[in-house]
């Protein structure tokens, strides 16, 4: 979407949106606090691109041993500069690597303008 607002000219645009899914599960269906592993995300986003926002959402998906699996989840989303996501991505790709070890994981969800990336 193009503005031509004149006041908008003079603010700073962030392009670029950047998006954690933190489950709140280990392995399939063992729940567990995600509070560390969500301040781990929005620490590291914070100081990457300025801010961090999240979120708690509920997501699903079909496990061929266990059928339908709801999982909770954070989702922890920050807004970039086009140059700081293409300087800091192998960064957040990174964080995304350590949690999916460390919460026995298959993937880690990361969302980059729309797009849908399994880490």
């Amino acid at each position: 979407m193009k503005l031509e607002n004149a006041r908008l000219m003079n603010c700073l645009k962030l392009s670029s949106k950047i998006t954690v899914y933190v489950p709140a599960t280990n392995n399939i269906n063992e729940h567990v606090d995600n509070s560390e592993q969500v301040n781990r995300t929005a620490t590291l986003l914070s100081s990457l691109f300025g801010g961090a926002t999240s979120t708690p959402a509920l997501g699903y998906w079909v496990s061929p041993a266990a059928g339908l699996v709801a999982e909770k989840t954070t989702v922890v989303f920050a807004y970039a500069s086009d140059s700081d996501l293409q300087k800091y991505i192998g960064e957040v790709v990174d964080l995304c690597e350590d949690l999916k070890q460390q919460m026995s994981q298959d993937a880690i969800a990361l969302e980059i303008n729309g797009e849908m990336y399994f880490i």
